[in-house]
């Protein structure tokens, strides 16, 4: 059984309980890694590549390769948290447990906002289905008759998570085999219609951009986004058989497997494009759908016939997966006191928190209607998940220290080099955060901010620990999202330059890893002094 703390205990009231006993165990190795597989493997590979080599040419293969050694090392975290406390709706709990609630409101309005992220992967959609229907989609936006198909679509999928886990499951797992095969077969057949020599050297070289490039194609070529989606596994921790051993071999195999395509794709693309389109270097490439047009000026109709199916099912599919897991969230937020309890229902027969379903399916609803662009939408989507990934960095340092205070022997499940990989992960998740770059940061970061006056709202006349206790405890998190706000203002990546490269990556770096130490005191405190009842 997973090791408990005072935090954690007192949150478990026994109806919370109740609702938790009534998750179905049914998830094995396999069916968490389709679910892990196909949540990274959604609209990002049909836009990635292309927008990689635009901002980095071939050098782009090394922003892959990083891509998936960072986000190997913040799973990896996560997946001692999943491994040693496994749970519904984990990656929103553990920051409330490991930094009080502070932190866990302002991370779970984080994760609120992030239920966009499923509005992002339907717009998509609806931007390939209008080369079969005309009408759905203009200059950017769902029409309304678009929108009118996108709500149509997110309560189909809503209706199929309504039923059970097990139907999930193995209705993923179909879904998932197309959408691994349709990318396989995209990259053989773009290297079997022929390649051109030279094209990791030529057109500039390597890194014609410099290498600085590899850091903003990370972001700006869609890398993070497209990566994005290894926890999902972690989210289906409590519905799983054996969790200890099934999570951390999922969620790694789920991203090897990603970063392999990603990387067999990208080489495709760099190979295939035809030289009469490279007068202007790598950023005069550019496709609306980029392997599906690909595939027409080559003369592969079957392919982009494929493609533009595929185009519906790979999006299709992650929205799937990203309604159960929103879910999972919000029934998570529920136990944590952020939303109603009444939203943290399980239904007895299909052990499904229907409640929590009908309730995102309004935010996506609501997300689609002023944005309707995937790219307005995943431009800040991918910053709210990275903010979970550096609470979840924090929380598992924070138990450690806290287990070492006691003199806890050390617990079944911990992974060996956390104590090094947390700080690590953390600094990471805030690089990637500041790379994404000012337009995105103006807006994602003071959204999350906003979750200070809730938390302030929610605890007013509230028992329990006073709340000037709570904001000491949940200061850190404040004061970092407020500087990495500044920098990303005075940097290079979209800023007015007055802090220059790479001198204001540098001074993230610092801020990230000064944080995270204050953050981990901070934790162990509040693990510490939390009183018998915080919920």
């Amino acid at each position: 059984m997973p090791q408990h703390h005072p935090a954690e205990e007192s949150l478990a009231a026994p109806a919370v309980l109740a609702e938790e006993r009534r998750l179905q165990k049914d998830l094995g190795f396999w069916g968490l890694t389709a679910i892990g597989f196909s949540n990274i493997l959604g609209s990002g590979w049909l836009f990635a590549a292309m927008y990689a080599a635009q901002e980095a040419g071939p050098a782009a293969l090394l922003s892959w390769v990083a891509a998936g050694v960072l986000c190997a090392l913040i799973a990896l975290v996560m997946v001692e948290l999943g491994a040693t406390r496994p749970e519904g709706g984990g990656t929103v709990r553990w920051p409330l447990y490991a930094s009080g609630r502070l932190v866990g409101t302002m991370i779970g309005w984080s994760v609120v906002l992030s239920v966009g992220g499923t509005a992002a992967e339907i717009s998509a959609i609806m931007q390939y289905a209008a080369h079969y229907v005309p009408g759905l989609y203009d200059h950017g936006r769902l029409t309304a008759s678009g929108l009118g198909v996108a709500v149509a679509l997110s309560v189909l999928l809503t209706a199929l998570n309504w039923f059970a886990v097990r139907i999930f499951a193995r209705m993923n797992n179909l879904v998932s085999v197309f959408k691994v095969v349709v990318p396989v077969v995209t990259i053989v057949a773009l290297f079997l219609s022929g390649t051109h020599g030279g094209r990791l050297t030529d057109h500039g070289g390597f890194a014609p951009y410099g290498y600085a490039a590899c850091l903003t194609a990370l972001a700006g070529g869609g890398i993070v986004y497209s990566v994005n989606g290894f926890q999902a596994p972690l989210d289906f921790s409590g519905e799983a058989r054996n969790p200890r051993r099934t999570v951390p071999a999922a969620v790694l195999t789920g991203i090897g497997l990603a970063v392999l395509v990603y990387l067999g794709l990208q080489l495709a693309f760099l190979y295939a494009v035809p030289e009469s389109l490279l007068a202007h270097g790598w950023q005069g490439v550019n496709f609306e759908s980029p392997f599906g047009q690909l595939a027409l000026v080559l003369n592969l109709h079957w392919l982009a016939t494929l493609l533009y199916a595929d185009a519906v099912v790979s999006p299709g599919g992650s929205a799937y997966v990203g309604v159960a897991i929103d879910a999972r969230h919000t029934y998570a937020l529920a136990k944590n006191g952020l939303l109603p309890r009444f939203f943290m229902r399980i239904d007895p027969r299909s052990g499904m928190a229907h409640r929590a379903l009908v309730l995102n399916l309004v935010v996506i609803v609501v997300f689609m209607l002023p944005f309707g662009g995937w790219q307005d939408i995943v431009s800040v989507m991918g910053d709210m998940y990275l903010l979970i990934y550096a609470a979840s960095a924090v929380a598992v340092a924070a138990f450690r220290a806290h287990d070492r205070e006691r003199g806890v022997p050390r617990a079944e499940g911990q992974v060996p080099g956390v104590r090094w990989i947390a700080p690590v992960g953390f600094v990471v998740a805030t690089e990637f955060v500041y790379w994404s770059g000012w337009h995105d940061l103006r807006l994602a970061l003071p959204l999350v901010l906003a979750g200070v006056p809730l938390f302030l709202l929610q605890r007013r006349g509230a028992d329990g620990v006073p709340v000037r206790e709570e904001l000491r405890h949940g200061a850190w998190l404040v004061l970092h999202l407020a500087v990495l706000t500044l920098l990303s203002w005075l940097g290079t990546f979209g800023g007015s330059g007055r802090l220059p490269a790479p001198y204001d990556s540098l001074a993230v770096a610092a801020l990230a890893g000064a944080v995270f130490f204050w953050a981990v005191r901070s934790g162990a405190d509040h693990l510490r002094t939390a009183p018998p009842a915080m919920s």
